[in-house]
């Protein structure tokens, strides 16, 4: 099981610690992105402080997480900065200390500055543990 410790557990194969990373995120990740061109994946080893007296991952971390990959998905498809207007997750499963998380979203439309995007949270490679579905708004400045 990975500690959490300054040593990280091996960074998945296609996988990179992600560039763009704001305090909150550099804070709780790290999390890390696909490197493959079109590949809009992200992915989290869930760590000790990622979790809860259950010894799971919070709930409030999985939507952390979250947000951030389809915030991510939103910026691969319209090259803009944007702030969540609506987030909504739904939770099958519990996330245990060790395991590596994977979203994997999709963008559902981009309409007048508005997205609507979705994500599965997969543990595994295949096992739904979440769903998140968000709307975003661009907004008109592009990243620093």
């Amino acid at each position: 099981m990975p500690a959490d410790t300054p040593s990280q557990p091996q960074i998945p194969a296609g996988f990179e610690v992600s560039k763009s990373r704001g305090p909150f995120t550099t804070h709780n990740g790290p999390v890390y992105r696909a490197t493959e061109r079109g590949d809009i994946r992200s992915g989290l080893w869930v760590l000790d402080r990622h979790c809860n007296s259950m010894g799971f991952m919070h709930g409030g971390m999985v939507s952390s997480f979250a947000d951030g990959a389809l915030a991510w998905a939103v910026w691969d498809a319209t090259r803009k900065m944007s702030v969540t207007l609506k987030l909504t997750i739904s939770y099958f499963g519990t996330i245990r200390q060790g395991t590596w998380l994977e979203a994997v979203p999709e963008v559902l439309s981009v309409n007048d500055g508005v997205v609507h995007v979705w994500a599965n949270l997969l543990v595994g490679g295949d096992k739904v543990a979440a769903r998140a579905d968000a709307t975003f708004r661009t907004l008109r400045r592009t990243a620093k």
